[in-house]
């Protein structure tokens, strides 16, 4: 066993968890500083001891260890900074109230015994159902956008249709040089391409016993909004990276070149660097993958992979012993690959042959994601006694908006 480590060191305090730095930002940053070194210092001396040929399960064991805790300190950071996010959309009210109080109190009347009085009702549907307060909209929304890593770094578009079209100028003008009394012939005008983005809907539908909603301690509005984001988050999560468009957002991995969209968008599809292996991702590929780029696409280009591949990727070195991958080390900043952020996207396939785990890109100019106005709540006490169900729907889309500001990092298959 190497004499630079011990079990002992081990259980001294390398890879301890102190329970008070889970929720205080300056302790999660001294924690992750601390155990970046560490990470550091053992995966340095392992690849010494490996080129010895003197590797042992023990330093391997500890490797283990600490690149799991830098996963829990690094996800803890990006808790905090999606909060941030979050906030920035803001609450029902400055000083908290809700911005219909007269609609919620009614609709919480509702919620508990199906009773409203007519004159409030104006959320009302022809077949009885009720659409939730702005503040239960808004409440859901912030949730979305704080455990939705997509909702974080893509464009947002809220609707009030059934669907959304953009106009894309293929461009093509056509010029020509001509002397002073020549001809001036019709030259090539630029075409124009149409995208349209289609939402499909998506559900959750909890429930609860009439005696739980009788009980006035109950907060529904808390109760909902986690069962409806929990659920929400979930399906946003896979539809928006590999959603097929079925009832569903196209996911931006499947106008990759040679996915099943390659050809849908009038700018053509996102260009793909292939890798020379089908298992291992080098320093130079991705490197390649954020030089292949345009440069006025990389000002606020981001790395999006999973959290398996991530790991892989940490280990990386420049030609100087230097780490390619940093964690975040200030408050709402990310942890950053070859200096741009990194968005860790549980969706994201593995580097397995012919997969796509890397992408890279402005994804706010890169993928667009479009919300139906309003969720929709109805109440229903009928189907499934004693249990009230509440069939919560948002109507939901999302395609490629512009592939030039999208690259992708493809396994040799």
């Amino acid at each position: 066993m190497s004499k630079h480590f011990s079990p002992a060191r081990l259980a001294g305090g390398i890879l301890a968890v102190r329970a008070d730095a889970s929720g205080d930002p300056k302790k999660i940053f001294a924690e992750l500083n601390k155990a970046f070194e560490d990470f550091k210092s053992e995966h340095s001396q392992q690849l010494k001891e490996l080129k010895a040929g003197q590797d042992d399960v023990v330093r391997q064991a500890s490797m283990a260890k600490i690149e799991d805790r830098l996963g829990s300190l690094q996800s803890a950071m990006d808790a905090q900074a999606a909060q941030m996010t979050a906030l920035q959309i803001g609450g029902p009210g400055t000083d908290g109230r809700p911005t219909d109080p007269e609609y919620t109190d009614a609709f919480s009347a509702h919620f508990r015994k199906g009773e409203v009085q007519a004159a409030l009702n104006k959320g009302a549907s022809e077949e009885g159902g009720y659409l939730a307060p702005v503040e239960w909209d808004r409440t859901i929304t912030d949730r979305l956008v704080e455990v939705s890593p997509m909702r974080q770094i893509a464009t947002v578009q809220t609707i009030s249709g059934t669907g959304f079209k953009k106009v894309f100028n293929q461009r093509g003008m056509g010029s020509g040089w001509v002397g002073e009394v020549a001809p001036r012939p019709e030259t090539v005008t630029p075409e124009f391409g149409v995208v349209t983005y289609t939402p499909g809907e998506i559900y959750a539908n909890p429930a609860a016993t009439q005696q739980m909603l009788d009980d006035s301690a109950i907060n529904l509005d808390e109760w909902i909004a986690n069962e409806v984001e929990s659920e929400f988050a979930y399906q946003e999560g896979l539809a928006f990276v590999a959603g097929n468009g079925v009832n569903k957002p196209y996911g931006f991995l499947t106008y990759v070149e040679g996915a099943a969209n390659a050809a849908a968008h009038p700018f053509g599809a996102i260009r793909a660097i292939t890798t020379a292996s089908a298992t291992e991702i080098t320093g130079d590929q991705l490197l390649d993958l954020v030089y292949d780029l345009p440069g006025a696409m990389s000002q606020n280009a981001r790395f999006v992979l999973n959290r398996t591949t991530l790991a892989r990727i940490r280990k990386l070195k420049d030609g100087e012993g230097n780490y390619l991958w940093q964690p975040s080390f200030s408050a709402g900043q990310p942890q950053t690959l070859l200096a741009y952020p990194v968005t860790e996207m549980a969706a994201m396939p593995n580097a397995v042959a012919g997969a796509v785990p890397v992408a890279f890109g402005d994804f706010r100019r890169g993928y667009l994601i479009i919300d139906r106005t309003g969720v929709r709540v109805l109440r229903d006490p009928f189907t499934n006694k004693p249990y009230v169900h509440f069939y919560t729907t948002k109507r939901v889309g999302g395609g490629l908006l512009d592939p030039q500001a999208l690259r992708a990092l493809r396994m040799a298959a």
